[in-house]
């Protein structure tokens, strides 16, 4: 009886209290195309992704039965940082969906102005204002409509608060009236939040670099994914050491908040309920993390080493110095990067392998119509036969008494070229050495597409190489020799193909460089360089996230600049994201079904060189 009044009872003061408006909720994910385009045409900054935000606590004032019902302690707010453009996953605080939708459209179109250090929040979003309303003059009405919205709804602190109210009273004045008010005044509690501004503290996330090293120097086990991927405010903090484990000690004040240090390292011997465990990490705002040193029986931690040199592969060369783009330099750092050759050592010759016989069959057969047809040259010094026509007149000529010369009297049949050379540069990075399905490695999805891709490229004749790369920092991008220009494709070659193992890290912008330099010294009127990856560039060090896409950007546009056609060819689910900032929107693909690389990468050439 108990819990069915304790029910209703919640159901009739949450209804009470609810301020929100789900049925005319707005989502990202229904805009989301919409407000990229928006933001890209304005100006924003192509390198920003368009991502959710997560709610934040505010800590102002509520109302009675909001704190009654115990909601409304937290605001999804816009912000925008080197990486991302942070929108609200979900916008319900107007009571009609054209205003939800416009306070996307809003809030975009703010995030696009320059954002300034040390600036204050308040004086920022009113200068972010105040240039949107100049530059967009037709964007004003949009604006007086949600601030009329907006300010209908906002809490009206008590009159005993002085501060308080004139804390709200200047917010008031400008949202009606941007750059009118210069500082906000100081108040005991911070004032409501504002949907039309951007954050005043944006959250700050834990390096993903941090992340993902924690994640390759532990070994595997059950993990819970947090649904939707949002930020957190994340600390480090010093691992406490614990020598007994036999006293509970509770803070009876802690017990309704997980605001505070919560201990997340587990032993083997504990089997946690990973559900409750996700379940309670969506409710923190802070969450506070430490190394420990100590590892669980059974788990190995190590890093990512370069093997010895008795194992590695053969070094063919000490490396070549190349530069990196550091965006936030805008310029080029001489000699940051080198890039080492290598050869597989111990390759010997190989065969296709037998599961690739039939396919490979019916590429050569479609390959060969690419092939060009052989053709009779005439007026040739020396040739095959004798050129009638050209004979005749020199006949003729001589008969009628007029000075002839002999320009050739023989012609020759040749077999056309085409004037096209192609570099596929394979990222051998050690994601490949993931499953694709319950039959096949992503590598071993890769080795069969550079089997096809090669055996269909010798039926036409076009000039070929085939490079990979992987990466442990800036020194050394490991740069493996599978076949040069100058090598016909033989046992050899396949052997190099069934050589080739996962690496280490994905550094493309200087693999990208080095096939530049080696491309652009082909003699041929057409130079294609296709690049074959799984993932987006990432390394050990700050080669991750906007750095590495930057990087890569600006290695892709030098390509261009030395007439090669760069494009890339995917199966990362997410390529969409990033790759039109790379390649262009015509100069990439995504193949959605990775065991179909093998069969679709030689049409795809067959595609762009026909």
């Amino acid at each position: 009886m108990e819990e069915r009044v304790g029910e209703l009872w919640h159901r009739l003061i949450t209804r009470a209290a609810q301020s929100r408006y789900p049925e005319a909720a707005v989502t990202l994910q229904q805009v989301n195309t919409r407000v990229t385009i928006l933001f890209r045409a304005l100006g924003g900054d192509v390198g920003l992704q368009v991502e959710a935000a997560h709610a934040t606590e505010h800590a102002a004032r509520r109302s009675l039965l909001h704190r009654i019902a115990g909601d409304n302690k937290k605001a999804e707010l816009a912000w925008r940082d080197e990486q991302y453009l942070r929108l609200p996953a979900v916008i319900d605080c107007f009571s009609t969906t054209q205003l939800n939708r416009d306070l996307y459209r809003w809030l975009v179109v703010l995030a696009v102005g320059k954002q300034l250090e040390d600036e204050p929040w308040f004086s920022r979003n009113q200068r972010l204002t105040c240039e949107v309303l100049e530059h967009y003059p037709s964007i004003r009405p949009l604006y007086q409509r949600l601030v009329s919205a907006h300010l209908a709804q906002r809490l009206q602190p008590p009159s005993h608060q002085p501060l308080e109210l004139a804390q709200e009273s200047a917010i008031r004045q400008a949202l009606l009236e941007p750059g009118s008010i210069e500082h906000l005044p100081q108040a005991h509690r911070p004032p409501h939040p504002v949907p039309l501004w951007l954050h005043p503290c944006p959250p700050v996330s834990m390096s993903r670099q941090q992340n993902r090293d924690n994640r390759e120097s532990s070994s595997g086990g059950g993990s819970k994914a947090l649904e939707p991927e949002t930020k957190r405010l994340a600390e480090e903090s010093d691992k406490k050491e614990t020598k007994g484990r036999g006293l509970v000690t509770i803070r009876m004040e802690n017990i309704f908040t997980w605001g505070g240090f919560l201990k997340l390292d587990r032993d083997a011997e504990e089997n946690e309920d990973l559900e409750s465990a996700a379940d309670a990490a969506q409710d923190m705002d802070l969450i506070t993390i430490s190394r420990d040193a100590r590892g669980a029986a059974g788990k190995l931690r190590f890093d990512l080493d370069l093997p010895a040199a008795a194992e590695d592969d053969l070094v063919l060369h000490e490396g070549f110095l190349l530069p990196e783009w550091d965006f936030k330099k805008r310029q080029l750092i001489p000699d940051l990067c080198r890039v080492v050759p290598m050869l597989a050592a111990d390759a010997g010759s190989s065969t296709l392998p037998s599961h690739l016989y039939r396919t490979a069959k019916k590429l050569r057969a479609q390959f060969q119509y690419l092939a060009p047809s052989r053709k009779w040259y005439k007026g040739q010094q020396d040739g095959s036969e004798i050129d009638l026509d050209a004979y005749l007149r020199f006949a003729t000529d001589r008969i009628a008494g007029h000075a002839s010369t002999d320009n050739g009297l023989y012609r020759l049949l040749k077999a056309g070229s085409r004037d096209l050379a192609c570099l596929l540069l394979a990222d051998l990075s050690l994601s490949t050495d993931t499953w694709v399905d319950n039959h096949a490695r992503v590598i071993d999805v890769i080795r069969d597409s550079l089997f096809l891709f090669s055996e269909s490229l010798s039926a036409t004749g076009d000039a070929f190489a085939i490079y990979g790369f992987s990466s442990r920092k800036r020194d050394p991008v490991r740069f493996h020799q599978i076949k040069r220009f100058d090598e016909h494709y033989n046992g050899a070659i396949r052997g190099r193909i069934q050589a080739i193992k996962p690496g280490y890290y994905t550094r493309m912008g200087a693999a990208i460089r080095h096939s530049t330099s080696i491309l652009k010294e082909h003699q041929s009127e057409r130079r294609l360089l296709m690049i074959l990856s799984d993932g987006k560039p990432n390394d050990l060090d700050k080669y991750e996230g906007r750095y590495g896409i930057e990087d890569t950007r600006e290695a892709v546009r030098e390509a261009r600049a030395e007439g090669l056609e760069p494009f890339c060819v995917t199966i990362d689910s997410k390529a969409n994201d990033y790759l039109p900032h790379l390649f262009g929107s015509t100069g990439y693909v995504v193949i959605r079904k990775p065991s179909e690389l093998p069969r679709e990468l030689p049409r795809l050439y067959a595609k762009l060189t026909s």
